[in-house]
């Protein structure tokens, strides 16, 4: 499944190294702590929360894209805690009560979100924002308020489904805290 994100990242002539905004405002939430960067792809926001002295694990199946992480994260001085695995496949750095934040940024694997809500420890924050269903069909968007019913049990801090200037597809945001 890597192989043609792996191609995208070798092609790629230059890579967004700017954090999503979402996890900007999230990062002034929580004192650094654990966090988990699912399907990290180029490390950006990995970056960005180790920058401020997070504890991070970006996961990611594309060997091309975390060679960048390990590259960006060695050229800043930066630990970031890289591994290749197929969340598809096996979830093994999804562990129960192991994080303080978990960010999933456009990756969409439903049967992931009861590991990744057992993963956040109480009190820890889970952020998103994954593609909504729009009038291109896709498999992996989300229906509307899909996300929010996924953390429906936990405290919402922010929740928004629209299309953000200069994106072409709406998407679902999230905040939410876990008891």
């Amino acid at each position: 499944m890597s192989g043609n994100w792996d191609e995208r990242y070798r092609l790629a002539e230059k890579l967004d190294s700017t954090p999503v905004p979402l996890l900007v405002e999230v990062a002034d939430l929580l004192p650094p702590g654990r966090a988990l960067d699912l399907a990290c792809g180029a490390g950006r926001n990995a970056l960005y929360l180790a920058g401020l002295g997070w504890s991070v694990v970006a996961v990611d199946s594309s060997q091309a894209a975390l060679d960048i992480v390990r590259n960006r994260a060695a050229a800043a001085r930066l630990a970031i805690d890289i591994r290749q695995g197929d969340l598809e496949a096996d979830a093994c750095a999804v562990e129960p009560d192991a994080y303080d934040l978990i960010c999933d940024f456009f990756y969409l694997q439903r049967n992931l979100f009861p590991r990744i809500r057992a993963a956040v420890r109480p009190g820890g924050l889970f952020t998103a924002e994954i593609h909504l269903r729009d009038a291109q069909p896709h498999r992996f968007v989300l229906e509307p308020g899909e996300l929010r019913q996924e953390f429906a049990s936990w405290k919402i801090l922010y929740y928004s489904e629209s299309t953000r200037p200069g994106h072409a597809r709406p998407t679902a945001q999230i905040i939410a805290r876990r008891a």
